[in-house]
């Protein structure tokens, strides 16, 4: 008997393997022959190139246990999670498959076997529905299976007909469901098959691809019917386990447990809390396997998803009483219950705990800040008796505290409200508007003028990756957005040709460079562009004589330049796969820029690069330009390029065409950049930067061959020229620039000590100075020299002289004035600290802020500051008065 969901994932395995059918791993969850496809949400998207006639494998039939994820995009369970029985975000789907080999017979007679004695689900209790019009699956069922007309339904299409697109593979379904009893139904006396609640509940979908749907709707056969099936692991390990939930399997109870005991809570004591646990549990599950397979908490597509679902539950933590980090506690659970069937969780351990504490830590802030205020908002809604909570409201805290919306949503939720979607759009939109009208763009043309103007010429023929010079006819001239016939010497013109060598800017690559030869010019082209459709564009200057369109020329590009762009083109990937080797599949292209001098390569990580990992990437990737690896580049179908494995990213657009650029083993991408034809080309990888430029995207700047040897003798006459001014050997530089910091750190030591000594002796005695209006002690002091931090330091020597009373402080350092207020808290009502420093900001030309208790100001009027702090006292006196 199958009393676990570890025997359960292994028995499913085995009964289809020992059934002629081919065992495939799980794949990843970003689709790798689908970049349309926001996250694999279903067994058979990996077989969906099969299922189109676009691929073949060397089998027939398969099975699989595909990790899968529907959470944004049109599969989205995000927001039923926690408050049912059954809905995921991440889920193990079962499903075999059939290319061409067993139809509907074998489908359902495997099917209704591995549940009735494989599982051992009782037959009884089993129901089965089919498409209305299927009678021959109606006929094996009933016939066949044995199953009764009582326990058989007719559905209609919207329930039981699968169809992968308005056009395509399509056919009927016939799903198989598990009567739980009348406790868990509706009711209601319609209750029956087909009802939204659980009592009837489907346990496995069975599709029998059997049409093409042509433009016209119109059903062929296709000549060889396919199967594809699918079933939700953790639903059928409740039915197997006799739980009511899926949360109650021993998929998720140590992970609840964890919760527990992390949280001291106990999971089946409250509704609400049993709701947040059921959550974190899902939730934790879903971020372990999405960083796991690359991707990162972001703004945008899949990262977006992520960064939703990860503050979504640390919110649920909050609801808890947990004010502190505590995700990342419970990642050990899951890769210790999870890693046996996914070993891959287990060597992305460490980092998928380092980004969600990280995740986790910056988003605590937000909820410290904004959390009060939501609920606030939200008591305030129900006490007004109303059912909606104010657009504008919720708008405020979005652009204030950056509070997700979603997150609102679910808070109002669990109150019983619901959110004025259209006022919240309406307060968007308006600060769009402002934004649009305070901003000053850089203007730039469209270029449609342009476009409109050329569009009769046919688009360029590119042939720069075979040669650098070419043939070809000048088709027309643009100066100034106008078209014009003829150019002479000194004009800057863009020019058009029917054919090219010239690469365009394009792919991060810069345009080539070069020179265009006719009967009677010369022009010096200094950028070449691409425009909508195909058009090149020649940027350039008329250097001798006349051109007028219709001349021939020849155009040659500068093959230096050209080489040391295909340099830095190839390094960029090699370094590209290395970061992916050493850091990680999560590695993606944030943007590039590849030009004849240096490379620039923006990619996702979540923290900054060491130096052993800026060397184990620079030496990666040298020793790929040692093997002199060939680099090839072809260009097939997008289809067929995805399937061997090219990178491709959700978002990118490419067409039914690619050119995909394969350097061994070690690198393959989507690319039309120019390249050297082997990796040796490149001579020399050099680093020289690593910084972020963005949260989670990283920048890293790199040198090749001339370059990068012109870096290193930069470097070091550097050097040689440091040993001098030190009077050492070069050998010697690094040994007594140590010696010397140490000298440097003791004086400095030496000199804070000796300021220390000097504020000791201000502070001192200062009881004198003390003033008293209308009962407040009120102590002013100037003290130059110190920095904001310093004059915060030096104020605790001084605070508790005036604790009932104000203490105000000023400075000045390098011409910059530095005002620090202190009020006792007892009267921070009366008399604000941040009102008082804001008054006195105003006469040093500054401003300020801060807590009532604390604040502080900069100014840059150094010369009134001593009247400044001489008006602390009638300020004082002033608003005590009133």
């Amino acid at each position: 008997m199958i009393s676990t969901s570890l025997e359960l994932r292994q028995a499913f395995l085995d009964y289809f393997v020992e059934r002629g059918h081919t065992g495939v791993p799980s794949a990843p969850l970003i689709p790798q022959a689908d970049p349309t496809l926001l996250f694999t949400n279903a067994g058979m998207n990996q077989f969906k190139s099969i299922f189109l006639g676009e691929d073949t494998r060397p089998y027939t039939r398969a099975v699989s246990i595909q990790k899968c994820m529907r959470a944004g995009g049109k599969h989205n369970d995000l927001e039923n999670v926690g408050f049912t029985r059954r809905h995921h975000t991440f889920f193990e789907m079962l499903g075999n498959f059939s290319f061409g080999d067993y139809f509907k017979k074998d489908a359902i007679a495997f099917g209704w076997e591995f549940l009735t004695k494989v599982a051992e689900l009782p037959a009884d209790r089993l129901w089965v529905t089919v498409f209305r019009d299927d009678q021959e699956a109606y006929d094996l069922w009933h016939n066949t299976i044995g199953v009764s007309e009582s326990r058989l339904a007719r559905l209609d299409e919207k329930d039981n007909f699968w169809q992968m697109g308005d056009t395509g593979p399509c056919g009927p379904c016939s799903e198989i469901l598990i009567d739980q009893g009348e406790a868990f139904g509706c009711g209601r006396s319609t209750c029956a098959v087909g009802c939204d609640c659980d009592r009837y509940l489907e346990i496995w979908n069975l599709v029998f691809m059997q049409f093409d749907r042509d433009s016209t709707g119109t059903l062929n056969p296709l000549p060889k019917p396919s199967i594809d099936t699918g079933m939700g692991l953790e639903r059928l390990a409740a039915v197997t386990q006799g739980v009511s939930s899926n949360y109650d399997s021993d998929v998720f109870r140590p992970l609840l447990e964890s919760i527990a005991k992390s949280t001291n809570q106990e999971y089946g004591k409250t509704s609400a809390a049993d709701r947040s646990m059921r959550v974190i549990a899902d939730h934790v599950r879903a971020m372990t396997f999405l960083i796991t397979d690359g991707i990162l908490p972001s703004n945008e597509g899949r990262g977006y998803v992520l960064r939703r679902i990860m503050r979504r539950a640390a919110r649920h933590g909050r609801l808890l009483g947990l004010e502190r980090e505590f995700l990342f506690e419970l990642i050990p659970t899951v890769v210790t219950h999870m890693g046996p069937m996914y070993p891959e969780l287990r060597q992305m351990a460490d980092t998928v705990v380092e980004v969600v504490q990280g995740e986790e830590g910056r988003f605590i802030g937000t909820l410290e800040q904004a959390s009060p205020l939501l609920n606030q908002i939200l008591q305030e809604t129900k006490q007004q008796g109303k059912t909606e909570v104010s657009g504008d409201a919720v708008f405020k805290l979005y652009d204030t505290y950056g509070f997700p919306l979603d997150l609102v949503e679910d808070a109002a939720k669990e109150e019983g409200l619901a959110l004025d979607h259209a006022g919240y759009q309406h307060a968007l939109e308006e600060q769009r508007e402002r934004a649009r009208k305070t901003a000053k763009f850089a203007q730039t043309t469209s270029r449609a003028e342009v476009v409109k103007a050329i569009e009769s010429f046919p688009v360029t023929q590119f042939v720069g990756y075979a040669q650098q010079q070419a043939q070809g006819t000048l088709l027309a001239m643009v100066k100034d957005e106008h078209l014009v016939t003829e150019s002479h010497q000194g004009e800057e013109v863009e020019f058009l040709l029917d054919t090219t060598p010239f690469y365009p800017e394009g792919g991060g690559q810069v345009g080539d460079h070069g020179i265009l030869v006719g009967p009677s010019a010369r022009i010096r082209i200094q950028d070449t562009t691409k425009l909508a459709r195909g058009w090149f564009l020649h940027k350039g200057q008329v250097t001798e004589g006349s051109v007028q369109t219709g001349d021939h020329l020849t155009a040659t590009v500068n093959s230096g330049l050209r080489a040391d762009a295909a340099r830095n083109h190839t390094a960029t990937h090699l370094m590209h796969a290395a970061l992916r080797e050493i850091l990680g599949p999560h590695v993606k292209q944030h943007g590039s820029l590849v030009a004849p001098n240096r490379l620039r390569f923006d990619f996702s990580h979540f923290r900054g690069l060491g130096s052993r990992h800026l060397e184990d990437i620079e030496n990666l990737v040298n020793e790929q330009i040692r093997r002199n690896t060939l680099v090839n580049s072809e260009e097939m179908g997008i289809q067929d390029a995805l399937s061997r494995g090219a990178l491709a990213f959700f978002g990118d657009k490419y067409g039914d065409q690619v050119r995909v650029v394969e350097i061994g083993e070690f690198s393959k991408e989507l690319c039309g950049g120019t390249h050297c034809q082997h990796t040796g080309d490149v001579g020399l990888f050099r680093l020289i930067s690593e910084g972020g430029v963005a949260a989670g995207v990283r920048r890293i700047e790199a040198l090749t061959g001339e370059g990068a040897l012109h870096y290193e003798q930069k470097r070091d006459n550097e050097w040689r020229e440091l040993a001098g001014l030190l009077k050492s050997s070069p050998q010697e530089v690094l040994e007594k620039t140590k010696k010397l910091l140490l000298t440097l750190k003791d004086t400095e030591r030496a000199l804070e000590l000796a300021k220390q000594k000097a504020l000791d002796q201000q502070g001192a005695g200062q009881e004198a100075a003390i003033r008293e209006i209308n009962g407040l002690p009120v102590l002013v002091q100037r003290v130059d020299g110190l920095s904001p931090q310093e004059l915060r330091t030096f104020s605790d020597k001084l605070r508790n002289k005036v604790a009932t009373g104000i203490l105000v402080l000023g400075s000045v350092l390098d011409g910059k004035v530095s005002l620090l207020v202190i009020v006792g808290k007892d009267r921070t009502k009366q008399l604000p600290a941040g009102q008082v420093v804001k008054h006195l900001a105003q006469l040093v030309g500054g401003s300020g802020g801060g807590r009532p208790d604390m604040a502080q100001a900069g100014g840059n009027q150094p010369e009134n500051l001593d009247s400044a702090l001489e008006q602390v006292y009638e300020f004082v006196a002033t608003q005590l008065g009133s």
